[in-house]
């Protein structure tokens, strides 16, 4: 895996949630829930130099994106405080 490489959190069809680098073949690990498969691809993101670590909803929509291990260039502004 590449760095600088988004990784995505995703329903597996067959149960559970995978993580799968952006366009790899197959899934780099399954597991059995969400929060679970989140925090192996913020792992794989930290030891692999830095990626974004972009997470679905059941519906296949994004739900959360977060920047790993590298600088975001264009950090966003807290408008709330």
């Amino acid at each position: 895996m590449g760095r600088h490489r988004s990784i995505h959190v995703t329903k597996a069809p067959q149960g559970g949630w995978r993580v799968k680098p952006a366009g790899a073949q197959r899934a780099v690990v399954v597991k059995p829930t969400q929060a679970a498969a989140e925090q192996a691809a913020k792992r794989i993101a930290q030891q692999t130099g830095g990626s974004e670590v972009v997470t679905h909803g059941r519906d296949n929509r994004i739900r959360s994106s977060d920047t790993i291990g590298k600088r975001d260039p264009n950090p966003p502004r807290d408008r709330e405080h």
